[in-house]
């Protein structure tokens, strides 16, 4: 550990000598400081935290991530082309000690320059939360500045895949189609019967019931809040349209009917509840009953949801800092084995080349989805097809998975809209994205870095 912690700290004084401690932290504070007065929100509670939170806190990652990159490739492919590394390599340690104290050291710089940051976007929070107006200053504390849990209605996938392929069945013995065809037909049943979940037609009611019984006797004189969003099929013309709501088990007094709201449309509303309403068994029953002449769509993964408070925001906070903090882990681990086998510059594009991957993530996704790379025609909606997709799709296949893994995390997402950061949550993050991403990356980094010849490396005046 001693010569871990030796290796750690000359990183430590490399970035001192360099500036790069002291340029990173200040960018970082300008950062804080500066977005939330070039930036004005409007007012409320919505608005600040988007400034004071996502937007921070995207830009302490943005900063941090480049940082982390930028120094794990530097630090020791610098160390290699300087012939400095000669110097270590002949003492007592091995070459995975220098890899491993060269993490801790860069893990350890990333520790002090978050919590620098952190306490500096928590206490600026807390500060301009006071300049709210007192409504705001009430629904902040309520929705934002808290750790929510959140249950939603049970999956329907199940009943949803069976339906279409009862329905596909029936299709395909009324009208056969090419077997290139079946995968279209299959996905355009699916939606079909979908919607049929989703929508609530004019004069009609759609029930939810909502299982909260792990948290019912912790909930026990809590109001809860309801988290809503519907889309209509056709706009009205104020923009908005009536929602009647019942809550709580019908025919008993742990009932009770909501005052008629005026809701809009593609957006999400949420609304307090009053407490005890759940039944004997922790079940919460919802019924929505649509008075409009238009029908409403209720998505199924995020129509409806509960939300009730399971802690405080400064834990959250700090747990949500922990997750970036893994994230800071395996991209220090890339810098870090990229730089083992290859030059400065090489190892930043090919890092650099590998966090852009994982940002498209998203372009992956729907080439997965469409079954090939050439995207779909826009007027027939029908897709293309490219001599690449046998190759591409898989690997985008493969890729997704691993980045899903990394990805499955949303701290700031949760931060801004008060949902619990569990710790259960922080050590899944830990596990597999420094533990299993992170410790691949690592592996491959000391191996390569075990078998590089370092005297490759000097260079004849």
């Amino acid at each position: 550990m001693q010569r871990l912690l030796a290796i750690a700290w000359l990183t430590w004084k490399a970035a001192l000598r360099f500036r790069l401690f002291l340029v990173i932290a200040g960018l970082l504070l300008a950062a804080v400081v500066g977005l939330p007065i070039l930036i004005k929100d409007d007012g409320t509670a919505s608005g600040f935290t988007q400034i004071l939170l996502t937007y921070t806190l995207g830009a302490i990652t943005g900063l941090l991530g480049l940082s982390t990159l930028w120094l794990a490739c530097g630090t020791l492919a610098r160390d290699i082309e300087e012939c400095q590394m000669q110097l270590l390599a002949v003492k007592p340690i091995a070459r995975w000690q220098i890899w491993m104290g060269k993490w801790l050291g860069i893990m350890s710089l990333n520790a002090a320059l978050l919590l620098l940051a952190g306490g500096a976007v928590y206490g600026l929070l807390q500060w301009r939360a006071t300049k709210l107006p007192a409504p705001e200053q009430a629904k902040l504390r309520s929705e934002v500045l808290v750790a929510r849990g959140s249950a939603k209605e049970r999956s329907w996938e199940n009943e949803i895949n069976a339906t279409t392929e009862q329905e596909l069945t029936k299709r395909l013995k009324n009208s056969p189609v090419s077997a290139a065809e079946i995968s279209e037909v299959r996905k355009q049943i699916r939606e079909q019967v979908k919607t049929a979940w989703q929508i609530v037609t004019p004069g009609q009611a759609r029930i939810w019931q909502i299982d909260l019984g792990s948290a019912k006797d912790s909930l026990r004189d809590v109001p809860l809040q309801l988290r809503v969003k519907f889309n209509a099929a056709q706009s009205s013309a104020g923009g908005t349209f009536t929602a009647l709501w019942q809550v709580g088990t019908p025919e008993t007094p742990q009932v009770t009917r909501l005052e008629p709201m005026s809701l809009a449309p593609d957006t999400f509303h949420e609304f307090a509840i009053p407490a005890n309403l759940l039944d004997e068994k922790g079940m919460l029953t919802i019924v929505f009953a649509n008075p409009n002449r238009t029908t409403l769509l209720f998505p199924l993964e995020d129509g409806m949801e509960v939300l009730y408070r399971t802690g405080g925001f400064g834990g959250n906070f700090l747990r949500g800092l922990g997750i970036i903090f893994c994230w800071m882990g395996l991209l220090a681990a890339i810098g870090l084995a990229a730089a083992s086998q290859l030059s400065f510059p090489v190892a930043a594009f090919f890092s650099l080349a590998v966090l852009v991957m994982g940002l498209s993530s998203g372009t992956m996704a729907n080439a997965v989805e469409n079954g090939t790379v050439a995207g779909v025609d826009e007027e027939s909606g029908i897709a293309g097809r490219s001599i690449i997709d046998g190759v591409a799709l898989p690997v985008f296949k493969g890729a997704l998975v691993i980045i899903n893994l990394v990805k499955g995390f949303s701290p700031i997402d949760s931060l801004s809209s008060g949902r619990s950061i569990t710790w259960s949550e922080l050590g899944r993050a830990f596990a597999q994205i420094v533990l299993l991403l992170g410790g691949f990356f690592a592996l491959v980094g000391m191996v390569l870095f075990r078998r590089r010849e370092l005297a490759t490396a000097q260079v004849t005046q």
